[in-house]
């Protein structure tokens, strides 16, 4: 490892104002690598994970230890609560007057985070959709309501086929999100897709971190298995009054909170999580390979 970094920080050296992309799946190891880099860049971290920023979250979501966050100064680490609204766009304002002070001093800072969505939007800038009217919502729940997923999913093929081939058919919320736009502006959700990117005041890299499957999915049971033993059912159940929020639609809490509605057994819960979890990994891993970054470190 400490070779790899040492190779990175030489080619790096020879650019000025880079932001730098530690990414990859869950558990591969973005945390202690970024740390690493961080400490020979002589730079600071910015987090770029979309439930980390969250302070009542901290063992589901692998926040790095207090010795971690001690080793190297990091940024938007549990710095909003999960009753405010936040997302990649607040990110991206957030953290881009946060690099214009960092750059000041440094001529690298590290983003890290399996949130591909953050990342994009703070190096190249989101894609502009327009506002959702209500009509158009009522239509879409209106086909969920009575068709289920199924007929959301022949919605969007008649919609939009470019972007039916692309999407998760079983990511209910990403096909409500595209039909809304499509049923708002009576255009296809693709035709907002791939705009222009922002122009940036710094260079954007990206370290893609990687494992053989079966190493990751070992990873990812031996993790689960170590929050089990921290606390997760417990700092769970505390968030249980507020299950509907949006932040917590989370690998790590929805399973308990399905057991808490006595809807899994306890014996399930975590197998549910270690299985969801290997899920999420395979579509973090989908994501990156798809991403067309302004340079790819392999």
């Amino acid at each position: 490892m400490r070779y790899i970094v040492i190779i990175v920080v030489k080619f790096l050296m020879m650019s000025k104002k880079v932001l730098i992309y530690v990414a990859g799946p869950t558990a591969v190891g973005k945390t202690t690598y970024s740390i690493k880099l961080a400490k020979e860049l002589n730079t600071e971290i910015i987090s770029c994970d979309s439930r980390q920023c969250y302070k009542e979250m901290q063992i589901g979501t692998a926040v790095p230890s207090q010795d971690e966050l001690n080793e190297v100064p990091h940024h938007f680490i549990q710095h909003k609560s999960i009753f405010e609204s936040y997302g990649a766009g607040d990110f991206e304002r957030e953290a881009l007057v946060l690099l214009q002070e960092l750059f000041k001093t440094k001529d690298n800072v590290i983003m890290v985070g399996g949130s591909g969505l953050y990342a994009k939007a703070l190096m190249e800038g989101l894609n502009q959709f327009p506002l959702v009217n209500e009509t158009a919502k009522n239509t879409v729940a209106t086909v969920h309501n009575q068709n289920g997923i199924e007929g959301l999913q022949q919605l969007l093929f008649e919609k939009d086929p470019e972007y039916f081939k692309k999407v998760d058919l079983n990511n209910s919320r990403r096909l409500i999100r595209a039909l809304e736009i499509c049923e708002t502006s009576g255009e296809p959700y693709s035709s907002f897709l791939n705009q222009p990117k922002e122009v940036r005041p710094f260079k954007s890299k990206t370290i893609l971190l990687h494992l053989p499957r079966p190493v990751l999915y070992d990873r990812i049971n031996s993790r689960v298995d170590e929050m089990i033993k921290m606390g997760l059912r417990e700092e769970a159940e505390k968030l249980y009054s507020s299950k509907d929020l949006k932040s917590l639609q989370t690998v790590g809490y929805k399973e308990w909170f399905q057991f808490f509605d006595r809807k899994i057994s306890l014996e399930e819960v975590t197998e549910e999580i270690k299985k969801n979890t290997r899920r999420y990994a395979k579509r973090q891993m989908t994501w990156f390979n798809h991403l067309s970054y302004n340079d790819l470190i392999k």
